[in-house]
């Protein structure tokens, strides 16, 4: 299953994707443990980084979605026609993990979350609707969580609800220092329970995750569970992320640079942009390509 993650740099703690990958400006090292849940203060710095099992998918892995896609839309261009014009009301069911008091995150913060996503998903045609949270106290998935454990996999099995258009939200305290990952759509019928995406707890709007607490981890995971790749898919050659208007972007962006630049021929790399790595202050938009793709991926595998 392709997935995708983004984790945070605290300190001296490197964060390392599973693919043992560079991120910018940190170092590499041994596989290290998860933060401790006081970790993210106003003192430390963070830099966003790597949400999948690798920081891209192989250009041969997303050639052959392309071509599952386009086989899918095949059969559907019609309803691909209206719903590109109509407005789509997601459900969505938060799982709040806990251990004991720690975690426990009110009511008001979650609604500020899904106000966030609304607002960065409304140029889109696709909004979302809470329909539960719901609160579990167990302390082994809320400490240290990753992608791809039984940990992960047993408390999807035992919490995720709804069908393919349902998204499920899961907040904990991450391993490796993880801000989040999400599935693909084009993953939910081999694997339905593990469908949905899973965030660090303090990357929810007025938490305290250092540069990384308005809400962005969300968008950013959800833009991945909507069919979006990274905007420095590819790097500076190829399909890239499969869409046409965001330049071509051959390293992850940390921070906000002001003219970051590093494929000369398509114009600045898209620091704004919600599926790179900038800090949360930074990403303001989704480009009318991106919401193409998202209204495609939609139809071929979750209307």
């Amino acid at each position: 299953m392709s997935r995708f993650r983004r984790a945070v740099k605290l300190g001296a703690v490197s964060a390392l994707s599973v693919a043992a990958l560079v991120v910018p400006g940190s170092a590499t090292g041994s596989a290290v443990a998860a933060p401790s849940a006081d970790c993210f203060t106003p003192t430390h710095s963070a830099d966003r980084s790597k949400d999948g099992h690798a920081d891209s998918v192989s250009p041969a892995e997303a050639a052959r979605v392309e071509a599952d896609m386009q086989s899918k839309l095949a059969g559907k261009r019609t309803a691909l026609t209206g719903r590109a014009a109509a407005a789509v009301s997601i459900p969505v069911y938060f799982h709040v993990i806990t251990s004991g008091s720690t975690g426990n995150l009110p009511a008001s913060t979650i609604s500020k979350q899904i106000s966030v996503l609304n607002s960065a998903y409304a140029s889109s045609g696709f909004s979302f609707t809470l329909v539960s949270t719901d609160y579990t106290n167990n302390s082994t998935w809320y400490n240290g969580i990753t992608d791809g454990t039984s940990a992960e996999r047993n408390m999807k099995n035992a919490l995720r609800k709804g069908g393919k258009n349902a998204l499920n939200v899961y907040t904990a305290n991450l391993g490796d220092s993880l801000l989040g990952w999400a599935t693909f759509p084009w993953n939910y019928n081999s694997q339905p329970k593990m469908d949905g995406v899973v965030v660090l707890d303090e990357s929810l709007p007025g938490r305290s995750a250092t540069n990384y607490n308005e809400g962005d981890t969300a968008t950013h995971e959800v833009g991945h569970w909507m069919g979006l790749y990274h905007t420095f898919q590819g790097g500076c050659s190829g399909s890239g992320d499969y869409v046409s208007d965001t330049p071509a972007e051959a390293t992850a962006t940390s921070g906000c640079p002001a003219n970051k630049d590093t494929c000369t021929s398509t114009g600045k790399d898209p620091v704004h942009n919600f599926m790179d790595y900038s800090y949360d202050s930074c990403m303001y938009e989704f480009t009318a390509g991106q919401a193409t793709r998202m209204n495609s991926s939609w139809t071929a595998y979750r209307a």
